[in-house]
């Protein structure tokens, strides 16, 4: 199951308060020289993982790799990197670690030489049950390179039995519970596909002739590519020098793609499910506003991830939106040094009052989400050493009670906050004046529909209400029951 990737010390206090997608994936077939174009999508996929990054190429006879820590700025925007990256198609990914250790051997995409050629796979999401199929793979003899869950994938597809490489790719996708969106390269061309319940989002576009699968539409966007359409769940599209193809190889379900991609992971600029993201957290606030107003002088946001829905909250309530908080773009997380003391000053580092504009007034404070809530307590401090009057915090989305085994970075349980808590006690913890989080009805609303329909959700909001649209094996077997779940399949 999900492993958890312990902070440094020296991370700065922000970081370690926030929900985390576990990447971004691109994937480009037919562009001179792809694995540029790749590049310039990992780019624009950078907010869905900061941790490492990596690019896959292939020329028509050999595959090429070059993988790195670190932010894609600074390891393949070098011209020696980039003439390596040889080919007309070449995937891409963006990590910040939910399974596996932060590590250079977990860095994606992952190739292997199989018995039907080299095979290279760029992972979204997260495997539910990747602990037992790991624990029936070792047993039969596989080895494992890494500690991350896609490699089970790579072994599923190495050891099956079926004849062509695409029928053993799809025997190993039926094998995995989870979310995966992927992009895979084969000397044949490239694979895009994604889970039957569509937790993880997954697009094409056009480039000429060229294919493009992406994690999201600002990736299309930034190689001057046109959206053509969302990879389906359930979906495999496969794009060779014949055209593009797509079958339908899993049995129909559902669809329950993840809702805190519309709050927060999506870059505000992207379009998911035919919706503008800006549009819908504008849409949020504004529900916000009639579910929970209060008498202030202004809406603040935590910037950046707070501000649509705060002007939204604006718009609805008729209260000023004043940028009462500014924030650094150039504080990266190893800046800070150890030391509690160093680490509190570091919050003014990234996030800073605005003394001038907010001493003596009232404050709609606008964030995202509350996680631990230690993010929320020191703005709502920060504020009140400004001036700020009074501070009222409302929360852009449901409480979070549950932690995501979908493949985002959530805390166990006991360290949410909202799990702990109810919400008397979450605002005093908290030091706000008040406190309102957005209902689960609301959240459905500013996605244009009548609230949550309690027998068929149309999204995954395990995180908000606990329910799990799939198994969770990994977590609620014993060991000694792994093997034989899976065996039993």
């Amino acid at each position: 199951m999900a492993g958890m990737v312990e902070m440094e010390p020296w991370g700065t206090p922000f970081d370690d308060d926030r929900l985390r997608e576990e990447c971004g994936i691109i994937g480009v077939f037919g562009v001179d020289q792809a694995a540029a174009a790749v590049a310039l999508g990992l780019h624009a996929l950078q907010h869905r993982g900061q941790e490492a990054a990596g690019i896959v190429s292939f020329d028509g006879q050999e595959f090429h790799a070059h993988r790195a820590m670190g932010q894609v700025a600074g390891n393949f925007d070098r011209a020696d990197v980039m003439a390596g990256l040889k080919g007309r198609m070449a995937i891409g990914h963006n990590r910040y670690a939910t399974t596996g250790a932060s590590a250079l051997r977990n860095v994606q995409p992952l190739f292997a030489e199989l018995a039907t050629g080299g095979f290279a796979v760029a992972h979204n999401g997260n495997l539910t049950n990747a602990i037992a199929l790991r624990s029936m793979l070792t047993a039969q003899g596989s080895i494992f390179q890494s500690t991350t869950d896609t490699e089970v994938i790579i072994h599923l597809v190495a050891t099956s039995t079926q004849p062509t490489l695409l029928d053993r790719f799809i025997d190993a996708l039926r094998a995995i519970e989870g979310a995966w969106s992927l992009v895979c390269l084969t000397p044949e061309g490239l694979i895009a596909a994604r889970d039957p319940l569509g937790f993880r989002p997954l697009v094409l576009g056009r480039l000429g002739r060229a294919v493009i699968a992406a994690s999201e539409t600002v990736a299309l966007d930034v190689i001057g590519a046109s959206f053509e359409r969302e990879v389906a769940p359930g979906e495999l599209v496969l794009v060779a020098e014949g055209g593009l193809r797509s079958l339908r190889p899993f049995r129909p379900a559902a669809p329950r793609p993840c809702i805190f991609e519309k709050v927060y992971f999506s870059r505000p600029d992207s379009v998911s499910d035919g919706l503008s993201i800006y549009e819908v957290r504008k849409r949020i606030g504004a529900e916000l506003a009639a579910e929970a107003p209060v008498e202030a002088d202004m809406v603040v946001p935590v910037p950046d991830s707070g501000t649509p829905a705060a002007l939204g909250y604006a718009q609805r309530s008729g209260i000023p939106f004043e940028l009462g908080i500014i924030r650094s773009h150039y504080v990266g997380r190893t800046f800070i040094q150890p030391g509690e003391q160093i680490r509190h000053l570091g919050v003014k580092l990234k996030h800073n009052a605005n003394r001038a504009l907010i001493a003596g007034r009232r404050l709609v404070l606008i964030d995202d989400s509350v996680v631990r809530g230690t993010t929320s307590v020191k703005i709502v401090q920060m504020l009140r050493e400004a001036g700020a009057r009074e501070v009222h915090l409302r929360v852009a989305s449901p409480p979070t009670t549950h932690s995501c085994f979908y493949g985002v970075d959530t805390p166990e349980r006991a360290k949410l906050l909202a799990a702990r808590m109810d919400l008397a006690e979450m605002q005093r913890f908290i030091g706000a004046d008040s406190l309102a989080f957005l209902s689960i009805d609301g959240l459905y609303r500013a996605l244009g529909q009548p609230g949550r329909n309690e027998r068929r959700p149309t999204h995954c909001d395990a995180c908000f209400t606990g329910d799990y649209p799939t198994r969770l094996i990994d977590r609620e077997a014993r060991p000694a029951d792994l093997y034989s779940l899976i065996a039993a399949q």
